[in-house]
């Protein structure tokens, strides 16, 4: 807390050490060269786009750029995004102008991700939207506490009737209504904050409950469900891109935008196993930290190394550095926009006269500073 010298000066802060330059997220050696395949979209003309032509190379990251306005999200969202669902039987929406779509057999579908909650309530949480719930749940009723009592797996879940406290539904709290203010949250006085019935948080697993299983960080969790690789390939990849400090049973509405985003990519990772899946995100680093888009880019790694492909729209430079190939639009925003200025490597960008995003990432990949986003 203090002036801009007072930060820079202070050795245990995660941003000075941005700022300063020990740490940063460095250019590539090299960028991905894809597998040879290609979805090509021609004559896309929703809006204000003016009939463009782009191609995105498969198994890469690939950046679509330009000012505000200039027609990134109507590209992608409108005729990229609806064209690929319309082509997978999978949507009856309007799909933005466009003459033809190609290659869309080459991806197994295409999927949005976004900063949206992962659930509205206080019982969806990291653990049961990865699916590793089912096989902890499975542990406890295999236990002879459980048996004893005539539990069954569902019994140790707060989603349905049976084991949770039904005065808080499971969900450990209560909403009290205020009239003229935001509803307040408090303990369950039935639970105390448990969530279970007594006879539930009885049985335990290896010395532990079913409430303190949820109490668990990721990495706690992976320590103590060390022989159950059921659990454990889910939750490794928590860990792997950098969740490692959320709580099996954190609920949802707790989490922030970037957390949640980060959470629907380790389900993806977890549970898509030989499909090869397109994945769209628009501006994924906003709210974010430089140490958390660093690890989303590891999270983008970990996607590209299993076969998929990304299409991110971003202004952030540190994504853009990054990326293997740039769409970029412009060159100003609405009826002076819509125009692609250039589709090519960032190298290549960069020595394009006629792009604003070109002038940015040549000053980064000619200095290898840090630069948060591109002035838009």
């Amino acid at each position: 807390s203090g002036t801009l010298q007072g930060l820079t000066s202070e050795p245990r802060s995660l941003t000075a050490k941005y700022l300063r330059g020990e740490l940063t997220i460095p250019v590539p050696a090299q960028r991905r060269k894809g597998n040879s395949q290609r979805i090509k979209l021609f004559g896309a003309a929703e809006h204000n786009l003016k009939g463009v032509d782009i191609e995105i190379p498969l198994n890469t990251l690939t950046c679509v750029t330009g000012v505000s306005g200039s027609g990134k999200s109507t590209l992608v969202h409108d005729v990229l995004y609806a064209a690929l669902k319309r082509a997978k039987g999978d949507w009856d929406r309007k799909v933005g102008a466009h003459r033809r779509l190609e290659g869309h057999e080459f991806v197994s579908d295409v999927v949005l991700v976004d900063q949206t909650p992962i659930g509205r309530t206080p019982r969806s949480n990291p653990v049961t939207y990865l699916k590793a719930f089912d096989p902890i749940r499975e542990l406890f009723a295999a236990t002879k506490d459980a048996k004893s009592r005539g539990l069954t797996a569902s019994h140790f879940s707060f989603n349905v009737p049976g084991g949770r406290c039904e005065a808080c539904q499971g969900e450990g709290e209560v909403r009290v209504e205020m009239q003229f203010l935001a509803d307040v949250f408090v303990p369950c006085e039935q639970c105390d904050g448990r969530r279970f019935k007594q006879q539930v948080l009885e049985v335990r697993y290896r010395g532990k409950n079913v409430t303190q299983v949820l109490d668990m960080t990721v990495r706690e969790a992976l320590t103590f469900f060390g022989s159950t690789p059921k659990v454990l390939r889910r939750l490794q990849v928590l860990d792997e891109i950098g969740l490692g400090y959320l709580r099996l049973g954190q609920p949802a509405t707790t989490l922030s935008g970037g957390e949640a985003q980060r959470i629907k990519i380790a389900a993806h990772l977890s549970s898509h196993a030989g499909e090869r899946l397109l994945y769209i995100l628009d501006e994924p680093t906003t709210g974010l930290h430089f140490d958390d888009i660093a690890k989303l880019l590891a999270a983008f790694r970990k996607l590209l190394e299993a076969g998929h492909t990304l299409v991110v729209i971003e202004h952030n430079l540190d994504v853009i550095k990054v990326a293997d190939w740039i769409i970029d639009l412009g060159p100003e925003g609405g009826e002076d926009g819509g125009r692609v200025l250039a589709m090519a490597t960032p190298e290549q960008v960069a020595h394009n006269p006629n792009s604003h995003t070109g002038k940015y990432i040549r000053e980064v990949l000619s200095s290898g500073k840090l630069l948060q986003t591109v002035a838009r």
